[in-house]
Protein backbone atom coordinates (compact mmCIF):
# COMPACT_ATOMS: atom_id res chain seq x y z
CA UNK A 1 0.00 0.00 0.00
CA UNK A 2 1.29 3.71 -0.53
CA UNK A 3 2.01 4.23 2.91
CA UNK A 4 4.08 1.47 3.50
CA UNK A 5 6.63 1.10 0.69
CA UNK A 6 9.49 -0.52 1.29
CA UNK A 7 12.45 2.60 2.64
CA UNK A 8 15.77 2.75 2.88
CA UNK A 9 16.75 2.95 7.04
CA UNK A 10 18.35 6.19 6.33
CA UNK A 11 14.73 7.71 5.68
CA UNK A 12 12.46 5.60 7.92
CA UNK A 13 14.80 7.72 10.51
CA UNK A 14 14.28 11.00 8.61
CA UNK A 15 11.11 10.98 8.43
CA UNK A 16 9.25 10.46 11.32
CA UNK A 17 5.23 11.55 9.73
CA UNK A 18 5.77 8.25 8.12
CA UNK A 19 4.76 9.35 4.60
CA UNK A 20 5.83 10.74 1.46
CA UNK A 21 5.49 14.08 1.13
CA UNK A 22 3.95 16.12 -1.96
CA UNK A 23 6.18 18.33 -3.81
CA UNK A 24 4.44 21.03 -2.52
CA UNK A 25 5.37 20.59 1.02
CA UNK A 26 8.56 18.74 0.63
CA UNK A 27 10.50 22.10 0.41
CA UNK A 28 9.62 24.06 3.34
CA UNK A 29 9.78 20.82 5.40
CA UNK A 30 13.28 19.79 4.04
CA UNK A 31 14.55 23.19 4.83
CA UNK A 32 13.57 23.51 8.33
CA UNK A 33 14.66 20.29 9.72
CA UNK A 34 18.23 19.69 9.13
CA UNK A 35 20.33 19.89 12.22
CA UNK A 36 22.64 22.23 12.88
CA UNK A 37 25.84 20.98 12.59
CA UNK A 38 26.87 20.28 16.14
CA UNK A 39 23.89 18.77 16.41
CA UNK A 40 22.42 20.73 19.01
CA UNK A 41 18.85 20.42 18.22
CA UNK A 42 17.61 24.65 18.05
CA UNK A 43 13.79 23.80 17.08
CA UNK A 44 11.36 21.09 17.51
CA UNK A 45 12.23 19.34 13.90
CA UNK A 46 15.55 18.84 15.00
CA UNK A 47 14.36 16.97 17.93
CA UNK A 48 11.81 14.91 15.43
CA UNK A 49 15.00 14.17 13.32
CA UNK A 50 17.11 13.02 16.40
CA UNK A 51 14.45 10.57 17.57
CA UNK A 52 14.47 7.82 16.22
CA UNK A 53 18.18 7.32 16.74
CA UNK A 54 17.11 6.56 20.24
CA UNK A 55 13.80 4.53 19.17
CA UNK A 56 12.89 0.98 18.46
CA UNK A 57 11.13 0.77 14.95
CA UNK A 58 7.79 -0.12 16.73
CA UNK A 59 7.93 2.51 19.08
CA UNK A 60 8.88 4.66 16.57
CA UNK A 61 5.96 3.40 14.14
CA UNK A 62 3.49 4.12 17.03
CA UNK A 63 4.33 7.17 18.39
CA UNK A 64 5.13 8.98 14.68
CA UNK A 65 2.08 7.38 12.37
CA UNK A 66 -1.61 7.87 11.73
CA UNK A 67 -4.48 6.15 10.42
CA UNK A 68 -5.06 5.30 7.03
CA UNK A 69 -3.26 6.92 4.47
CA UNK A 70 -2.18 9.40 7.02
CA UNK A 71 -4.04 12.53 5.38
CA UNK A 72 -5.38 14.03 8.97
CA UNK A 73 -1.68 13.82 10.05
CA UNK A 74 -0.08 15.76 7.37
CA UNK A 75 -3.23 18.07 7.12
CA UNK A 76 -3.21 19.37 10.79
CA UNK A 77 0.88 20.48 9.92
CA UNK A 78 -0.24 21.99 6.55
CA UNK A 79 -3.10 23.68 7.91
CA UNK A 80 -1.60 25.74 10.26
CA UNK A 81 1.52 26.68 7.31
CA UNK A 82 -1.38 27.63 5.34
CA UNK A 83 -2.51 30.85 7.51
CA UNK A 84 -1.00 34.18 7.82
CA UNK A 85 0.23 36.79 10.58
CA UNK A 86 -0.52 40.43 10.48
CA UNK A 87 1.31 42.05 12.72
CA UNK A 88 0.75 45.24 14.41
CA UNK A 89 3.65 48.17 14.19
CA UNK A 90 4.69 50.86 16.56
CA UNK A 91 3.42 48.45 20.27
CA UNK A 92 5.80 48.94 23.12
CA UNK A 93 6.64 44.91 23.37
CA UNK A 94 10.02 45.44 25.25
CA UNK A 95 7.86 43.30 27.97
CA UNK A 96 6.29 40.55 27.43
CA UNK A 97 4.20 38.24 29.41
CA UNK A 98 3.06 34.86 28.25
CA UNK A 99 0.93 33.60 31.69
CA UNK A 100 -2.83 32.98 31.85
CA UNK A 101 -4.80 31.32 33.36
CA UNK A 102 -6.31 27.42 32.28
CA UNK A 103 -9.28 26.24 34.89
CA UNK A 104 -8.81 28.90 36.72
CA UNK A 105 -5.56 27.79 37.81
CA UNK A 106 -2.22 30.22 36.78
CA UNK A 107 -0.24 28.49 34.27
CA UNK A 108 3.62 30.92 32.86
CA UNK A 109 2.54 30.03 29.57
CA UNK A 110 -0.47 28.83 27.24
CA UNK A 111 1.44 25.35 26.16
CA UNK A 112 0.36 22.30 28.02
CA UNK A 113 1.29 18.37 27.43
CA UNK A 114 -1.11 16.44 25.49
CA UNK A 115 -2.08 12.91 27.36
CA UNK A 116 -0.17 10.48 25.54
CA UNK A 117 0.69 6.20 26.52
CA UNK A 118 3.73 4.60 26.62
CA UNK A 119 6.18 6.80 27.27
CA UNK A 120 8.65 4.94 28.46
CA UNK A 121 9.03 3.47 25.36
CA UNK A 122 10.77 6.07 24.52
CA UNK A 123 12.83 6.41 27.84
CA UNK A 124 12.57 4.58 31.15
CA UNK A 125 11.40 7.56 33.55
CA UNK A 126 8.85 8.13 31.14
CA UNK A 127 6.25 9.94 32.74
CA UNK A 128 7.98 10.85 35.76
CA UNK A 129 10.03 13.10 33.55
CA UNK A 130 7.59 14.60 31.52
CA UNK A 131 5.73 15.40 34.38
CA UNK A 132 9.35 16.83 36.29
CA UNK A 133 9.67 19.16 33.03
CA UNK A 134 5.92 20.12 33.06
CA UNK A 135 6.29 21.25 36.96
CA UNK A 136 9.95 23.45 36.15
CA UNK A 137 8.14 25.26 33.57
CA UNK A 138 5.13 26.03 35.34
CA UNK A 139 2.63 24.23 33.24
CA UNK A 140 0.18 21.35 32.95
CA UNK A 141 0.96 17.79 32.23
CA UNK A 142 -1.96 15.52 31.12
CA UNK A 143 -1.23 11.85 32.01
CA UNK A 144 -2.65 9.23 29.91
CA UNK A 145 -5.18 6.34 31.55
CA UNK A 146 -2.44 4.23 29.32
CA UNK A 147 0.79 5.48 31.29
CA UNK A 148 3.71 3.45 32.04
CA UNK A 149 4.10 5.15 35.22
CA UNK A 150 0.89 4.90 37.56
CA UNK A 151 -1.03 7.99 38.27
CA UNK A 152 0.19 8.20 42.11
CA UNK A 153 3.63 7.88 41.00
CA UNK A 154 3.15 11.07 38.59
CA UNK A 155 1.07 12.75 41.61
CA UNK A 156 4.24 12.57 43.90
CA UNK A 157 6.33 14.92 42.06
CA UNK A 158 5.93 18.75 43.25
CA UNK A 159 4.27 20.75 41.18
CA UNK A 160 4.09 24.49 40.51
CA UNK A 161 1.00 24.06 38.70
CA UNK A 162 -1.32 21.00 38.27
CA UNK A 163 -2.10 17.88 36.46
CA UNK A 164 -5.01 16.32 34.82
CA UNK A 165 -5.72 13.08 34.46
CA UNK A 166 -6.67 11.63 30.64
CA UNK A 167 -9.71 8.92 31.04
CA UNK A 168 -10.85 6.15 28.80
CA UNK A 169 -13.93 4.92 29.80
CA UNK A 170 -13.75 1.11 29.96
CA UNK A 171 -16.67 -1.82 29.50
CA UNK A 172 -15.95 -2.49 33.39
CA UNK A 173 -17.42 0.93 34.74
CA UNK A 174 -16.18 -0.43 38.30
CA UNK A 175 -12.68 0.44 37.02
CA UNK A 176 -13.31 3.39 35.07
CA UNK A 177 -15.04 4.45 38.60
CA UNK A 178 -12.01 3.27 40.36
CA UNK A 179 -9.63 5.12 38.09
CA UNK A 180 -11.48 8.14 38.85
CA UNK A 181 -11.60 7.88 42.69
CA UNK A 182 -7.79 7.27 42.62
CA UNK A 183 -7.05 10.61 40.56
CA UNK A 184 -8.87 12.62 42.58
CA UNK A 185 -7.43 11.18 46.16
CA UNK A 186 -3.51 11.52 44.65
CA UNK A 187 -4.64 15.45 44.10
CA UNK A 188 -5.14 15.38 40.01
CA UNK A 189 -7.20 18.63 39.15
CA UNK A 190 -9.13 17.59 36.42
CA UNK A 191 -10.53 14.79 34.33
CA UNK A 192 -9.71 15.02 30.70
CA UNK A 193 -12.58 12.87 28.61
CA UNK A 194 -11.35 11.28 25.45
CA UNK A 195 -14.47 10.77 23.09
CA UNK A 196 -13.07 10.36 19.66
CA UNK A 197 -12.07 6.64 20.35
CA UNK A 198 -15.25 4.38 20.56
CA UNK A 199 -13.14 2.44 18.23
CA UNK A 200 -9.38 2.21 17.46
CA UNK A 201 -8.27 3.77 14.19
CA UNK A 202 -6.43 1.85 11.42
CA UNK A 203 -3.02 2.39 12.80
CA UNK A 204 -1.34 0.12 9.13
CA UNK A 205 2.38 0.28 11.00
CA UNK A 206 1.52 -1.03 14.51
CA UNK A 207 -0.83 -3.72 12.71
CA UNK A 208 2.48 -4.76 10.67
CA UNK A 209 4.19 -4.64 13.80
CA UNK A 210 1.96 -6.47 15.63
CA UNK A 211 2.53 -3.68 18.27
CA UNK A 212 2.83 -4.65 21.99
CA UNK A 213 4.65 -3.21 25.01
CA UNK A 214 8.26 -4.96 25.42
CA UNK A 215 8.67 -7.16 28.59
CA UNK A 216 9.07 -5.08 31.51
CA UNK A 217 6.54 -2.57 30.64
CA UNK A 218 3.75 -2.33 31.98
CA UNK A 219 -0.07 -0.89 31.98
CA UNK A 220 0.56 0.95 35.60
CA UNK A 221 -2.69 2.35 35.81
CA UNK A 222 -4.59 -0.86 35.15
CA UNK A 223 -2.46 -3.71 35.61
CA UNK A 224 -2.17 -4.37 39.36
CA UNK A 225 -5.72 -3.76 39.63
CA UNK A 226 -7.45 -5.46 36.72
CA UNK A 227 -4.08 -7.36 35.60
CA UNK A 228 -5.09 -5.68 32.09
CA UNK A 229 -2.11 -5.39 29.88
CA UNK A 230 -1.39 -4.99 25.91
CA UNK A 231 -2.40 -8.48 24.20
CA UNK A 232 0.07 -10.11 21.68
CA UNK A 233 -1.60 -10.60 18.71
CA UNK A 234 -0.70 -12.93 15.96
CA UNK A 235 -0.74 -10.18 12.53
CA UNK A 236 -2.46 -7.47 14.40
CA UNK A 237 -1.80 -4.41 16.89
CA UNK A 238 -2.37 -5.27 20.47
CA UNK A 239 -3.44 -1.94 21.42
CA UNK A 240 -6.33 -2.74 18.52
CA UNK A 241 -7.28 -5.96 20.28
CA UNK A 242 -7.05 -4.16 24.01
CA UNK A 243 -9.41 -1.47 22.59
CA UNK A 244 -11.50 -3.60 21.20
CA UNK A 245 -11.76 -5.72 24.08
CA UNK A 246 -11.91 -3.22 27.12
CA UNK A 247 -12.85 0.22 25.69
CA UNK A 248 -16.36 1.27 26.10
CA UNK A 249 -17.94 1.39 22.40
CA UNK A 250 -21.22 2.61 23.70
CA UNK A 251 -20.49 5.91 25.20
CA UNK A 252 -22.74 8.70 25.09
CA UNK A 253 -23.49 12.01 26.60
CA UNK A 254 -25.43 10.72 29.43
CA UNK A 255 -22.03 9.25 30.66
CA UNK A 256 -20.46 13.11 31.21
CA UNK A 257 -23.66 13.12 33.89
CA UNK A 258 -22.62 9.55 34.94
CA UNK A 259 -18.64 11.08 35.51
CA UNK A 260 -20.16 14.34 37.58
CA UNK A 261 -21.52 12.03 39.52
CA UNK A 262 -18.26 10.20 40.51
CA UNK A 263 -16.24 13.63 40.72
CA UNK A 264 -16.02 17.30 41.88
CA UNK A 265 -13.45 17.43 39.42
CA UNK A 266 -13.90 19.58 36.45
CA UNK A 267 -14.15 17.56 33.28
CA UNK A 268 -12.45 18.45 30.11
CA UNK A 269 -13.51 16.78 26.59
CA UNK A 270 -10.99 16.08 24.48
CA UNK A 271 -11.56 15.12 20.37
CA UNK A 272 -14.41 17.83 19.67
CA UNK A 273 -14.23 18.66 15.84
CA UNK A 274 -17.56 20.19 15.95
CA UNK A 275 -18.95 23.47 16.86
CA UNK A 276 -22.80 21.28 18.25
CA UNK A 277 -20.75 19.31 19.75
CA UNK A 278 -18.67 21.83 21.36
CA UNK A 279 -21.67 23.15 22.47
CA UNK A 280 -23.48 19.91 23.94
CA UNK A 281 -20.10 19.33 26.19
CA UNK A 282 -20.28 22.46 27.49
CA UNK A 283 -24.54 21.71 28.55
CA UNK A 284 -23.59 18.65 29.82
CA UNK A 285 -20.93 20.32 32.41
CA UNK A 286 -17.68 20.34 30.61
CA UNK A 287 -15.59 23.36 31.76
CA UNK A 288 -13.48 23.28 28.81
CA UNK A 289 -12.97 21.67 25.10
CA UNK A 290 -9.91 20.08 23.15
CA UNK A 291 -10.29 20.30 19.79
CA UNK A 292 -8.41 17.48 18.59
CA UNK A 293 -8.45 14.80 15.61
CA UNK A 294 -6.52 12.75 18.51
CA UNK A 295 -3.24 13.73 16.35
CA UNK A 296 -4.57 12.15 13.14
CA UNK A 297 -4.63 8.67 14.54
CA UNK A 298 -8.14 8.54 14.43
CA UNK A 299 -11.01 9.29 11.64
CA UNK A 300 -8.30 9.53 8.44
CA UNK A 301 -9.98 12.52 6.63
CA UNK A 302 -11.28 14.31 9.26
CA UNK A 303 -10.98 18.11 10.07
CA UNK A 304 -7.99 19.52 10.49
CA UNK A 305 -7.95 20.81 13.97
CA UNK A 306 -6.83 24.36 13.51
CA UNK A 307 -9.53 24.75 10.62
CA UNK A 308 -11.92 23.10 13.30
CA UNK A 309 -11.07 25.64 15.55
CA UNK A 310 -13.10 28.89 14.52
CA UNK A 311 -16.58 27.07 14.68
CA UNK A 312 -15.83 25.83 17.95
CA UNK A 313 -14.70 28.80 19.62
CA UNK A 314 -18.04 30.51 18.11
CA UNK A 315 -20.47 28.25 19.31
CA UNK A 316 -18.86 28.02 23.02
CA UNK A 317 -18.41 31.64 23.53
CA UNK A 318 -17.54 32.12 27.34
CA UNK A 319 -19.25 29.80 28.23
CA UNK A 320 -16.05 27.27 28.56
CA UNK A 321 -12.48 27.33 27.67
CA UNK A 322 -11.27 25.91 24.32
CA UNK A 323 -8.00 24.40 23.63
CA UNK A 324 -6.59 22.97 20.44
CA UNK A 325 -3.79 20.39 19.64
CA UNK A 326 -2.50 18.64 16.59
CA UNK A 327 0.06 20.05 14.17
CA UNK A 328 1.75 22.49 16.45
CA UNK A 329 5.44 22.85 16.20
CA UNK A 330 6.13 26.03 16.26
CA UNK A 331 5.47 29.10 18.38
CA UNK A 332 3.87 30.90 15.43
CA UNK A 333 1.61 27.99 15.69
CA UNK A 334 0.30 28.92 18.95
CA UNK A 335 -0.24 32.18 18.38
CA UNK A 336 -2.36 31.49 15.08
CA UNK A 337 -4.41 29.18 17.89
CA UNK A 338 -4.76 31.83 20.36
CA UNK A 339 -5.80 34.46 17.99
CA UNK A 340 -8.37 32.22 16.61
CA UNK A 341 -10.08 31.95 19.75
CA UNK A 342 -8.23 28.84 21.61
CA UNK A 343 -7.29 29.77 25.64
CA UNK A 344 -4.05 27.62 25.43
CA UNK A 345 -2.55 24.53 22.93
CA UNK A 346 -1.58 20.89 24.05
CA UNK A 347 1.85 19.67 22.81
CA UNK A 348 2.08 15.76 21.25
CA UNK A 349 4.99 14.16 19.16
CA UNK A 350 7.33 16.75 19.91
CA UNK A 351 7.33 15.84 24.01
CA UNK A 352 8.09 12.36 22.88
CA UNK A 353 11.02 13.71 20.70
CA UNK A 354 12.18 15.41 23.20
CA UNK A 355 11.98 12.31 25.89
CA UNK A 356 13.57 9.89 23.96
CA UNK A 357 16.90 11.59 22.97
CA UNK A 358 17.54 13.74 26.35
CA UNK A 359 14.81 12.41 29.18
CA UNK A 360 13.70 14.81 31.41
CA UNK A 361 16.04 18.02 30.17
CA UNK A 362 15.16 17.10 26.29
CA UNK A 363 11.33 17.77 27.08
CA UNK A 364 12.45 20.49 29.41
CA UNK A 365 14.28 22.13 26.01
CA UNK A 366 10.91 21.16 23.95
CA UNK A 367 8.91 23.39 25.81
CA UNK A 368 11.31 26.03 26.24
CA UNK A 369 12.18 26.30 22.73
CA UNK A 370 8.08 26.32 22.04
CA UNK A 371 8.18 28.93 24.85
CA UNK A 372 10.75 31.26 23.54
CA UNK A 373 9.44 31.24 20.04
CA UNK A 374 6.14 32.19 20.51
CA UNK A 375 7.47 35.21 22.91
CA UNK A 376 9.31 36.09 19.79
CA UNK A 377 6.54 35.88 18.09
CA UNK A 378 4.14 37.98 20.16
CA UNK A 379 6.78 40.44 20.35
CA UNK A 380 7.12 40.57 16.53
CA UNK A 381 3.32 40.64 16.22
CA UNK A 382 2.83 44.10 18.62
CA UNK A 383 1.35 41.78 21.31
CA UNK A 384 2.57 41.78 25.12
CA UNK A 385 0.63 39.82 26.64
CA UNK A 386 -1.65 36.97 25.97
CA UNK A 387 -4.66 39.06 25.96
CA UNK A 388 -3.32 41.17 23.33
CA UNK A 389 -3.82 38.34 20.93
CA UNK A 390 -7.06 38.74 18.97
CA UNK A 391 -8.54 37.41 15.49
CA UNK A 392 -6.93 40.67 13.29
CA UNK A 393 -3.33 39.00 13.55
CA UNK A 394 -4.42 35.74 11.08
CA UNK A 395 -5.59 35.94 7.48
Amino acid sequence: MRNNKQQTTNNQRQTTNNKQPTTNDKQPTTNNKQPTTNNKPINLFDYETLAPQHLSQMALDYYASGAGDEITLRNNRSAFEALQLRPRMLVDVSQRDLSTEILGEPVAMPILIAPMAFQCLAHPEGEIATAKAAAALGTVMVLSTMSTKSLEEVAQIPQQTNQWFQLYIHRDRDLTRALVERAEAAGFKALCLTVDTPLLGSREKDRRNQFTLPSGLELANLATMANLQIPQTAGESGLLSYFAQQIDPGVTWWDLEWLHSLTSLPIVVKGILRGDDALRAVEYGAKAVIVSNHGGRQLDGAHATIDALPEIVAAVGDQAQVLIDGGIRRGTDVLKALALGAQGVLLGRPVLWGLAVAGEAGVRQVLEILRDELDLAMGLSGCATIQDIGSSLVK
